[in-house]
């Protein structure tokens, strides 16, 4: 299978959206194997990708409620490390004050850093929780913070959790989204749909899933440069 960099480094639509159509089936693998309760990030997963989205568009202003950012806090924690005292800490926070800085956040944007400053003011939230935040509500301006994003990106490892480390991410992962949309006439690329794309590469070549056949290093390679020249003559 191709190296973490090869889907980054690739500008082909049809490739990433074969990743993107992949991704339910890489979710459904890790959830067989990850955590003590088997299924369990696939019904979080589907909560946070659906659910969250929906109720925060259906809104005459976004936020959420304390409710659903404990359930955040367990999606982010049951798809990548689990930190109890995390969990514990984030139900602390006063429900009024929830709702009150993630409207706030919302409000702030498109100033991505200035939203993730005040999400982080809340108890347990550091950037990449904040991001979480901003993402389910505005998939086309953020990406969240995945680790696994992250490392299918050049320059971007070793990780920090950190607002400057966040902010060269989703710089990155825009960069990448015009790119896409630039040669995919459809154009729909947003940054959470890119770090959907790079968190399932990632995962599924962690768990050696057979998913993603074919897109070998030399194919990715192979695909992007058939379809250059053919992007080239329509710009």
């Amino acid at each position: 299978m191709a190296s973490k960099a090869g889907l980054y480094t690739c500008d082909d639509p049809v490739v990433w959206r074969t990743v993107h159509e992949k991704y339910w089936d890489v979710v459904l693998h890790l959830s067989k194997t990850k955590g003590k309760q088997p299924g369990k990030l696939l019904s979080l997963d589907k909560w946070y990708q659906e659910e969250l989205p929906s109720a925060i568009a259906e809104r005459s202003v976004k936020f959420l409620c304390h409710d659903e950012l404990m359930k955040l806090m367990e999606w982010k924690l049951t798809r990548g490390k689990f930190r109890p005292r995390l969990q514990q800490l984030v139900a602390t926070n006063c429900p009024e004050l929830v709702i009150q800085c993630t409207t706030k956040a919302f409000d702030l944007l498109p100033d991505v850093q200035a939203a993730i400053t005040e999400l982080c003011s809340l108890k347990a939230l550091g950037p990449a929780t904040a991001s979480a935040v901003l993402a389910a509500g505005s998939p086309n301006q953020v990406a969240f913070m995945a680790d696994e994003a992250m490392e299918c990106i050049p320059g971007l490892t070793p990780i920090q959790y950190t607002g400057k480390h966040y902010a060269l991410y989703l710089q990155k992962v825009t960069e990448l989204t015009h790119r896409l949309n630039k040669a995919d006439s459809k154009k729909e690329w947003t940054p959470h749909m890119v770090e959907l794309c790079l968190w399932a590469w990632t995962v599924a070549e962690k768990l050696h899933l057979p998913l993603l056949e074919g897109f070998t290093a030399g194919g990715i390679d192979e695909q992007c440069k058939t379809q250059k020249p053919k992007r080239q003559k329509t710009e």
